[in-house]
């Protein structure tokens, strides 16, 4: 046996989370290959669109569902198998595991009861995206898909457009136009975007617009397959723009009822600024 079949060999007893290719399927590893063909079983999150990756690739294994939807009571049978001593990959409809993805659960449950994860490396939307964007890939947030609606929806948006860390977004192609509205709301449309779609995949399409830019070209265009969205981070606000903001926000709670002391704690909870320079300029612009 070489140093290499050695080193990659499948071991039990462990959860490999395998990645698989986003839309080119020559984008699979030769490890990859290897970890799948050798394990016991693997868990997807749709069987159905996983089985038929395997079948392209030659594989034929035995396959349990892992979702939203049922691993409150398949996580634990899975831990159960593993601790048995068979092996198990997880894999997700495409690209990485456990990011923005169920299996995260998976992995801290298999934490929580000593059981080995191994990655298998490979390909990543959001990575891959990041850097197609032409943006700062120095310091990045990743999103992922941002709540559907309501009140979670508007307040990560109003967290997210003080990041000054370039923004990473997964959107479908039916939320994108109301999504890049919201941008020009929260963001301002001078910001820059990255819109990318399609990666890896025959119609794969990277364009580079300001937010606004981007809404007057879907006007036009109707939106298609699955986006992923890099916005450039906010500007360092200067003190006096920070002094400003704090003391708009501070009148904006109090006129609805709030008072001092409560709209204090909810700025500081929403812009994460130390309490103390809030409550200064909370006071100062009150006097």
């Amino acid at each position: 046996m070489s140093f290499t079949e050695e080193k990659n060999k499948v071991e039990k007893s462990v959860l490999y989370l395998v990645a698989t290719p986003i839309g080119n399927l020559a984008d699979i590893t030769e490890r990859a290959l290897k970890v799948l063909s050798e394990v016991d079983f693997v868990a997807a999150e749709d069987t159905r669109n996983s089985g038929l990756l395997l079948s392209r690739l030659g594989l034929k294994k035995p396959m349990v569902s892992y979702h939203d939807h049922n691993r409150a009571e398949r996580g634990p049978e899975i831990i159960e198998r593993l601790k048995n001593g068979e092996s198990c990959a997880l894999i997700s409809d495409a690209g990485m595991p456990a990011i923005s993805d169920p299996g995260e659960d998976l992995v801290a449950l298999c934490a929580s009861e000593g059981i080995k994860v191994s990655i298998i490396p490979g390909a990543c939307a959001a990575v891959s995206a990041l850097a197609l964007s032409g943006l700062s890939t120095r310091r990045f947030s990743f999103e992922g898909f941002l709540p559907a609606a309501g009140k979670e929806r508007k307040k990560r948006l109003t967290d997210i457009a003080r990041e000054e860390r370039t923004l990473i977004v997964y959107e479908a192609p039916h939320r994108l136009k109301k999504t890049l509205s919201e941008f020009a709301e929260y963001f301002g449309g001078e910001r820059r975007i990255a819109l990318c779609r399609e990666l890896t995949k025959l119609n794969e399409e990277i364009l580079r617009f300001t937010i606004a830019g981007a809404i007057e070209y879907y006007e036009s265009t109707e939106p298609r397959g699955e986006y992923v969205l890099v916005i450039d981070g906010a500007p360092e606000a200067t003190e006096e723009e920070e002094s400003l903001d704090i003391a708009s926000r501070a009148a904006a709670l109090m006129a609805g009822g709030m008072s001092q002391k409560d709209a204090i704690k909810t700025i500081v909870k929403e812009t994460g600024l130390p309490k103390n320079k809030v409550y200064a300029e909370v006071l100062k612009n009150n006097e």
